[in-house]
């Protein structure tokens, strides 16, 4: 009556084993390290790892390991996260203090999982940021300049509308409130413009206004266009973010809306705070311009430069006069990787699209033979008082990366050089192939959250789990003996699948997730006090054991379903609507359900089974009182 088939026995065990080679890696832990790389054309050579060796011996700093990576990365592991922190500062002064070069020193952690587990897929679960520790900001999206914007643009676009309609206004200005006030001299062409208007910018409501003998129509955005806008700007802006985000390789970051025009990022284990920052806000395109060789670039840097064009400079410092229209710009490009050229020097890969293409390839091969210079134009914020207020100022920088001679007339594909380093290539494929950010951004709130703060959430946290779990143990021993056991049993397991399925899927583990596996082990435990409790009643009513098995396991599993199902509904609403920590709760909360329901009802049984199923006249059962 109780006894498995085989297959249900081996998939149980195939199960278990893969339950326990994914959860291994998060008993591992991780190492703090520091990751140098090269900045500014300098790389880490041998030389640079036997001199870090050296700085660190000297100023008696621990050290785990010291290798250089396949990425060329040279990584330095530490014991502790003040061994770390003191390094950094060390090695920085150290390092960008010597003839060697420059280099970045960043900090990190990473995981000390053996690489025949790493070799399978098994890595230990994300950390959010109230465990591993990582930054905060608060940014907020300037969305009044965009909505300005296209108030100034529609203000040129309806000058040439009512031209082309042969309806004569005596002037156009913007008014409050970002409206538009347009003035006519007779009551009948500003009935006829304002017919014209309504059908072509149906965005905008139009009222006519007399002032004294004035006659003007007034034209403001309506409430839904305002919105519609500001809904186009945030989703915009969120999109771009994330895919910076995810190139920039952070695990299970969280971006999400907060009000009307303030964005929330949350990068868990980054703790380089300019990179996340220029990774963030910058606004980086490409623009290429050909190098006015007709004019004296000596008169143009004495202030006398030709209509037409200006001076730029490159990255040393070289001046260069370039003629003012774009050849090319960014808003073209679909596609940027960083790469090598062949002289092994660190490059972009660029491919463009669209009406551009052609208008490229006709002007570089109409101008074969002469220079064109690739100008990197980047959107910085400088914050400044301004009444007593701080007030962000976007200003525009510009500098060459580069002014090589055309050869050919350039396809669709071509490679940009002169890149000072792998890590600048790096960061400009990123920002080129994310997009433009529609509205300028600027920080509102920065914190940095340590990893010694996560430490110490993480310990709590798995202190709880331990309670939790021992007390569960507990109880189910001295309430149900045997049978306690073999929940016991069922609830560790769960516990394993929970973990491992976290591990595989990459769901990132907060204290609210911690909390929610402490509440699914309570849920665990209720499936088979409800599976005991049927079993003690049919033996109460004379069933024999195997029969009481029987109906308990039968009887009990439409109620532990439906209560399941309950609480999966709710977890899913949770995740549905919540953001950030709701959802990261609510996910560990779906996953404990479904693994209790193989543990707890198929696991236990198993385990029943086999102890009591091949037994023919058994006559008692250790299930307590």
């Amino acid at each position: 009556m109780n006894r498995y088939p085989l297959w249900k026995y081996l998939l149980l065990v195939i199960l278990v084993t893969l339950g326990l080679l994914y959860a291994i890696p998060n008993f591992f832990g991780e190492d703090s390290v520091l990751q140098i790389s090269g900045a500014e054309g300098s790389q880490v050579t041998a030389a640079t790892q036997s001199l870090v060796t050296t700085t660190l011996q000297k100023d008696n700093v621990a050290v785990k390991s010291i290798a250089t990576e396949d990425n060329g990365l040279l990584v330095v592991r530490f014991n502790s996260v003040p061994e770390q922190m003191k390094a950094k500062d060390i090695l920085q002064a150290t390092l960008n203090g010597s003839s060697a070069g420059q280099f970045v020193v960043a900090q990190n952690l990473l995981g000390v999982t053996p690489k025949w587990l790493q070799d399978i897929g098994a890595h230990p679960m994300k950390l959010g940021l109230d465990l591993r520790g990582g930054m905060h900001f608060l940014l907020q999206v300037d969305v009044n300049a965009v909505i300005a914007a296209r108030a100034k643009n529609d203000m040129r676009s309806m000058v040439d509308n009512l031209r082309q309609a042969d309806l004569r206004y005596a002037g156009i200005r913007p008014d409050t409130n970002g409206s538009l006030l347009i003035k006519f001299r007779d009551p009948a062409t500003q009935q006829a413009a304002q017919t014209q208007l309504q059908k072509n910018y149906p965005d905008y409501q139009i009222t006519p206004l007399t002032q004294g003998s004035d006659l003007y129509l007034r034209l403001q955005i309506t409430p839904a266009a305002l919105e519609q806008t500001r809904d186009y700007v945030m989703t915009q802006t969120m999109t771009v973010l994330r895919n910076r985000i995810d190139a920039l390789g952070v695990a299970e970051p969280i971006v999400s809306r907060q009000g009307i025009d303030r964005v929330v990022v949350e990068l868990p284990g980054v703790q380089d705070m300019a990179l996340a920052k220029q990774m963030l806000g910058g606004t980086a395109t490409l623009e290429f311009h050909l190098v006015d060789a007709q004019h004296d670039l000596q008169s143009a840097l004495a202030g006398m430069a030709p209509i037409g064009s200006r001076v730029y400079y490159m990255t040393n410092g070289q001046p260069l006069l370039l003629q003012n229209q774009v050849v090319l710009s960014g808003s073209a490009i679909t596609f940027a990787a960083a790469s090598f050229d062949q002289a092994g020097q660190s490059s972009v890969d660029i491919r463009i699209a669209g009406s551009q293409v052609t208008t490229f390839a006709q002007a570089t091969g109409a101008n074969i033979g002469k220079q064109m210079a690739i100008v990197y134009v980047e959107t910085k914020n400088t914050p400044g008082i301004v009444d007593g207020k701080v007030v962000n100022t976007a200003r525009r920088v510009e500098h060459i990366i580069s002014a090589p001679v055309i050869q050919s007339a350039l396809p669709a594909s071509f490679q940009i050089t002169g890149m000072a380093s792998t890590q600048e290539a790096k960061n400009l494929s990123i920002m080129l192939k994310s997009g433009a950010l529609p509205a300028n951004m600027y920080p509102i709130e920065e914190r940095n959250v340590g990893p010694s703060l996560g430490a110490v959430n993480i310990q709590r946290g798995i202190i709880s789990v331990i309670a939790g779990f021992v007390l569960i143990v507990l109880f189910m021993l001295v309430y149900y003996r045997l049978m306690g056991l073999v929940a016991n049993l069922a609830l560790f397991m769960n516990v394993v699948f929970i973990v491992a399925i976290m591990s595989i899927i990459g769901v990132t583990l907060t204290l609210p997730g911690m909390a929610a596996i402490v509440l699914t082990m309570g849920l665990a435990v209720d499936a088979n006090v409800l599976i005991f409790e049927r079993i003690r009643e049919e033996l109460r009513n004379g069933a024999s054991v195997q029969a009481a098995i029987q109906a308990g396991y039968a009887r009990a599993f439409a109620t532990i379903l439906d209560a399941n199902m309950t609480t999966l509904i709710v977890a899913f609403a949770l995740f549905g609507i919540g953001i950030g920590a709701v959802q990261g709760f609510a996910i560990t909360l779906i996953i404990g359900i479904i693994t209790s329901m193989v543990t707890a009802v198929m696991g236990s049984r198993a385990i029943v089974n086999l102890i009591y199923g091949n037994r023919h006249n058994v006559k008692t059962i250790s299930i307590g009182m």
